[in-house]
């Protein structure tokens, strides 16, 4: 059964699926979809083709899917996707996509975004990523599974953060953040493993010795990028952990954080 509060607006292209609860003073643009068990809280404002998917959690005055902050955009039809079971705090502000970033906005399952947040266009997160209040997202950034971001963090534009790191609160991020790793500071430098997050993941020990082993290799004896992926592939066993690891800091676009 659909609940809908009698003060709400919601236009008639809107599809609400079954089991939402819309609260006082929302607004429901056109072509927007709202998958089941969602709630909608009071004076949350939805725009046009966003995409929510079941159980998400959507607290007051929370922005959701509004028009890029970017100068090149003037009207395009681009989207916002949430994945299901998300948890969006209040005054959260979500932007949809960008023709030239390939107009998708796409937040993966169970994220938890925390007070305040800010995510621009074209930015893509993995599932169960956790952005603290006040974490500010630049346009075209991605993220990973299992991220965790902390308080007033700031992320560059085009930056890539890489599975289960772990960025510490009031950061700078300029570059990218490899995956199983801590970054913390201004500018964020590297501070080694994610031994805690980790470990609350169930990673194995042996895992942990050959990330541990693969991260001194890169980071701590001074190699260049190709000396160092050619020591990891002789001397640290090649699990798929490890070349995950390797194969983000090769690809990397922007540079590693050191």
């Amino acid at each position: 059964m659909i609940q809908i509060h009698p003060t709400a607006i919601i236009d008639p292209l809107a599809e609400i699926d079954d089991n939402v609860t819309i609260g006082p003073y929302v607004i429901v643009k056109s072509d927007v979809c709202i998958g089941s068990g969602t709630t909608i809280g009071p004076y949350t404002t939805i725009e046009q083709y966003a995409n929510i998917g079941s159980d998400c959690q959507i607290f007051q005055y929370a922005s959701i899917g509004g028009a890029p902050q970017d100068l090149k955009f003037h009207g395009e039809k681009t989207y916002l996707k949430i994945g299901r079971g998300s948890i969006i705090r209040e005054f959260v502000t979500i932007n949809r996509g960008t023709e030239f970033g390939g107009g998708l906005t796409e937040l993966g399952e169970d994220n938890y975004l925390m007070a305040y947040t800010h995510i621009a266009h074209d930015c893509k997160t993995g599932k169960q990523v956790i952005l603290a209040n006040n974490s500010t997202l630049g346009g075209h950034i991605i993220i990973g599974d299992n991220v965790t971001v902390g308080g007033l963090v700031a992320i560059h534009q085009f930056v890539q953060i890489g599975d289960f790191a772990y960025i510490g609160g009031k950061s700078a991020v300029v570059k990218d953040i490899p995956p199983y790793v801590i970054a913390s500071g201004d500018r964020a430098s590297l501070h080694g493993l994610n031994n805690v997050g980790l470990k609350r993941h169930k990673f194995s020990k042996s895992t942990l010795r050959q990330l541990k082993k693969a991260y001194r290799i890169v980071f701590r004896i001074g190699l260049t990028v190709k000396q160092a992926t050619e020591r990891v592939k002789a001397e640290v066993e090649q699990i798929p952990e490890v070349k995950n690891f390797i194969k983000f800091i090769v690809e990397s676009n922007r540079g590693v954080t050191r």
